[in-house]
């Protein structure tokens, strides 16, 4: 059973991360209610399955290691919707560690296989809502890469396919479970942002990532990436609007 818990696991880097939650909802006409009952699924659907990795204790364990791997003060590339092969090429010569934003994690098989064998060793994490691509999310997956897999009130169907496929698989991903609600809940937790690019930069933070060391790659707001997942382009470009909201608060404090 899901219960209201003050986790504290994270660190909160600006209340106004979270209050922005409220005001896109608004903006798009959704009910936090169905986010919050989203979310309540989800971590019911994990524990349900009875997978190892997936217990919470595993689950607070992968976020321990991440927040380890990040405290080194190495930087950190988020590879956005529109990330391509040599702004990665040009991360990883400077010492970059890798997340991946949803789809964007398939860019590293467009790299050459030398480079692309570095980048799987540093990919940290993939964000995803479940939209982003089965097939490369599970190519991601099957290498042992941890996932913060997102709740959000109309993703559920695209969530329970990704964890269906991920517990058919022979080893399933660690799992990490983030929400977007005004209340905690344990078991998952809100780092704030709106998109999977943004909320991948806003968990960086809230891991501990210091924001100097955090790198956006391929996060342009007047186009639609092509490792979007299938969406309405117009409704898409409205929401990079609050993409770059949620990024200035983060990395401009305004």
């Amino acid at each position: 059973m899901v219960t209201e818990a003050d986790t504290g696991r994270l660190e909160f880097v600006d209340e106004r991360l979270f209050s922005i939650q409220s005001r896109f909802r608004d903006a798009f006409g959704w009910d936090e209610v169905d986010d919050r009952a989203s979310a309540v699924a989800l971590v019911k659907a994990v524990e349900d399955v009875r997978i190892a990795a997936w217990s919470r204790a595993m689950r607070e364990a992968t976020l321990a290691s991440l927040k380890g791997k990040l405290a080194a003060g190495q930087p950190t590339a988020v590879l956005g919707a529109a990330v391509e092969p040599v702004e990665v090429i040009r991360a990883l010569a400077a010492g970059c560690s890798l997340v991946a934003a949803d789809g964007g994690v398939g860019v590293i098989e467009e790299l050459p296989e030398s480079v692309a064998a570095v980048a799987r060793q540093r990919l940290l994490l993939v964000v995803s809502d479940g939209d982003g691509g089965l097939d490369r999310l599970l190519t991601a997956a099957g290498r042992g890469v941890p996932f913060a897999v997102h709740a959000h009130g109309d993703n559920e169907q695209e969530w329970r396919t990704l964890l269906t496929a991920f517990a058919d698989s022979a080893s399933p991903p660690p799992l990490i479970l983030t929400h977007q609600t005004s209340t905690t809940l344990r078991g998952a937790d809100n780092p704030g942002g709106f998109t999977d690019g943004d909320r991948a930069a806003c968990l960086l933070a809230a891991l501990g990532c210091a924001r100097a060391d955090i790198r956006l790659l391929g996060f342009q707001s007047d186009v639609v990436g092509r490792w979007s997942g299938d969406t309405d382009g117009q409704i898409k470009l409205e929401k990079l609007k609050w993409m770059d909201e949620v990024l200035d608060i983060l990395f401009k404090g305004r």
